[in-house]
């Protein structure tokens, strides 16, 4: 009876979670879509910002990735469920978006929308938690993913939407920015209702307590090296591609809604159909050979992106970039779960998020500074051998138990 009793309250916890997490898919997609496109448009078509302002937009996904281990140990020195805390800290991140609306100055514009980014990134940790804790392990890929295709769905909608509304009427972008402060708000309204725990309390010794994980785990160390050059590698082009396509002194002078369709509406078709199959690949396969196999798309997406200019280059290349981003979405936001205690995941995902946070702070400083000196084809194409060089790293790892997908229950 206990135990048919558990099983009910896992399948409660399951369904819970998951019919919330759709529902807040749609925000995300929409929060999405100003991170990756939006908000850097704004900064390069309307503000024509200086590469400081432009650097810090970019930056500000990764900036809350950076803080992320802060949020972990004030939430475990709180001992309030990881659910609710998300919930608080992306209320926040309404108010600064809609200040960046209502007071549109350049400065304010940076900094408030760049702050709205940052505490919807910051919660990854939780969130991740969350996950291990509602979402039975040999489900958690597939699960995960059914969210992220609702996801791309608003995220290309919100995209194409968008790029048509600024297309000529640029001046408009504080409703854009009120839209982003909406989605905000309803994202932290349905985490409210996400059952979760409080972290374990060893969490909250110290900010950085989950570093130590890097020197007693030696496989998570390898893991987390390979991941900061390819990462490095990807988020240093990743705001490029608005450069590449947008300015006219260092690229294509492409329009708003041409922008959209590029780096939105086609790479967000493309994870749309993939994201459940690489959903299903991440519960079945060994994950150092997904990693190596979505590397490799993704150092030709990049490399074949920068080395073209005709219209189908640049669909073709985006399409080859959305497929190897979908399956980037499910491996990024779950591996942990593969190599963590179960009570330790948001400890280890802090860890991962902190150093993603730092590559992500660093490369689009480098991008912008290095795009002075040289093309993009020509980053591109070192940023593709270093994605490989990365991928290589994982090749004597595919052997390890640890990588593989867990046992599925019959």
């Amino acid at each position: 009876m206990a135990a048919s009793s558990a099983n009910l309250t896992e399948a409660w916890k399951t369904q819970t979670t998951y019919r919330w997490e759709k529902l807040r898919a749609i925000s995300s997609g929409i929060i999405e879509s100003a991170a990756s496109t939006f908000l850097l448009l704004i900064a390069v078509s309307w503000f024509q910002a200086p590469s400081a302002w432009k650097s810090i937009i970019a930056a500000g996904s990764s900036l809350g990735l950076l803080v992320s281990p802060l949020v972990v140990f004030l939430t475990a020195r709180a001992r309030i469920p990881a659910a609710l805390a998300s919930s608080r800290i992306l209320l926040g991140g309404a108010l600064a978006m809609l200040i960046a609306g209502l007071f549109p100055s350049q400065a304010i514009f940076a900094l408030g929308s760049t702050l709205g980014i940052v505490c919807w990134t910051c919660t990854v940790p939780l969130l991740t938690q969350i996950y291990q804790e509602n979402y039975p392990a040999s489900l958690r890929g597939n699960l995960f993913a059914g969210t992220v295709m609702i996801r791309i769905a608003a995220a290309a909608a919100a995209s194409a939407a968008a790029g048509w509304a600024l297309n000529g009427r640029m001046e408009l972008f504080p409703w854009l920015l009120g839209l982003f402060s909406v989605a905000l708000a309803f994202s932290s309204w349905c985490l409210k209702h996400c059952p979760s725990s409080p972290l374990h309390p060893d969490a909250g010794v110290h900010p950085l307590a989950g570093m130590r994980h890097i020197k007693t785990d030696p496989l998570f160390r390898t893991a987390l090296i390979s991941w900061m050059l390819m990462g490095f590698a990807n988020l240093m082009m990743l705001p490029l591609r608005i450069e590449h396509l947008a300015s006219p002194k260092h690229g294509l002078g492409l329009d708003a809604g041409q922008v959209a369709l590029f780096t939105g509406v086609i790479p967000h078709a493309a994870r749309f159909v993939m994201s459940p199959i690489w959903g299903r690949l991440f519960d079945r396969m060994n994950f150092f050979a997904l990693r190596v196999t979505l590397n490799v798309g993704f150092a030709i997406g990049i490399f074949s992106f920068f080395s073209n200019d005709s219209t189908l280059g640049l669909a073709v290349s985006a399409v080859i970039y959305g497929i190897s981003h979908a399956g980037g979405d499910v491996a990024w936001s779950l591996w942990v779960t593969r190599f963590a205690p179960a009570d330790r995941v948001a400890e280890y995902m802090s860890v991962h998020t902190f150093t993603t946070g730092i590559r992500g702070v660093v490369a689009p400083v480098a991008a912008f500074a290095l795009i002075g000196n040289f093309s993009t084809s020509t980053l591109a194409l070192g940023c593709a051998v270093l994605i490989l060089g990365a991928s290589a790293l994982l090749l004597p790892e595919i052997r390890s138990s640890r990588g593989n997908a867990p046992t599925r229950r019959t």
